[in-house]
């Protein structure tokens, strides 16, 4: 496996810290030149995947690590950024939510666990399954994708080898190839990388298709705190051309960007 590679730089106990931080950066711009090669395999997953949403689907992240923690940090921002139900996006990680923080001992070699993880959701035939993981090997993920698909959900997933199992049980895999790490083995860098920048083009192409970003502002977003609402107050005066204390009166009046857009200019 690729990812299993060793690295192109060996006695890196010898190297001082500007040659490690030179090195480690010279690997990672590597990277999205990787995900730049496998466009076709995320527009062909984002395709049928925003297909589905638009019918009421929801998307699942199911993943194990480094991985499983990546999939649930892009599903906890879609709420805030672009104002949809925690439901819509969903990430589940091998071991729970404990797992998060601390590893949790073999929660990934269980191959029907990802499927009774989602079965509180209740998943039916609109909803997306995404499995990630570097390696393409994780019994947690593969399981659970060839559950979904069984279940009649759409299957995708995001791996850094080419060949794996977990592709071969996904409908629409995205074989994102980074080569080896710098520290042998070590997927939570170029691996964990490519995933990240996979996610972020997966859900904010979602998102933008399902109408939660007009022009190029996040009009649907939670004004959550101070930063949001003097930017959500900005956009308003942007839209309108009213003040900025008239927006602000427009967000408190109607609690949104959007309905305060809208109804202004009504």
């Amino acid at each position: 496996m690729t990812t299993e590679t060793p690295s192109n730089y060996d006695h890196l106990e010898q190297m001082s810290i500007n040659e490690l931080l030179t090195n480690i950066n010279r690997e990672d711009q590597t990277v999205p030149l990787a995900v730049e090669r496998v466009i076709p395999q995320i527009e062909r997953l984002v395709t049928q995947l925003v297909e589905r949403m638009k019918e009421g689907g929801r998307l699942f992240y199911i993943g194990a690590g480094t991985s499983g923690r990546l999939g649930v940090v892009d599903a906890s921002e879609c709420p805030p950024t672009y104002g949809v139900s925690p439901d819509l996006v969903v990430g589940l990680i091998a071991g729970g939510d404990g797992a998060i923080r601390k590893s949790v001992e073999h929660a990934e070699d269980d191959p029907e666990q990802a499927w009774e993880d989602m079965r509180p959701h209740q998943p039916g035939p609109f909803d997306t399954v995404i499995g990630i993981a570097a390696s393409g090997r994780t019994p947690y993920v593969i399981g659970g994708l060839q559950q979904a698909h069984k279940a009649g959900l759409l299957t995708g997933c995001i791996v850094c080898n080419e060949g794996s199992a977990v592709a071969a049980a996904a409908e629409f895999p995205v074989e994102v190839v980074v080569g080896p790490e710098f520290v042998t083995g070590s997927t939570r860098m170029k691996s964990g990388t490519a995933q990240k920048l996979v996610l972020n083009m997966i859900s904010t192409s979602a998102m933008i298709q399902l109408g939660h970003v007009k022009g190029n502002k996040m009009v649907d977003m939670q004004l959550s705190n101070v930063k949001l609402k003097d930017r959500a107050a900005k956009m308003v005066m942007a839209e309108t051309g009213v003040d900025y204390a008239a927006a602000e009166e427009l967000l408190a009046k109607h609690g949104g960007i959007r309905a305060a857009i809208e109804q202004y200019q009504r």
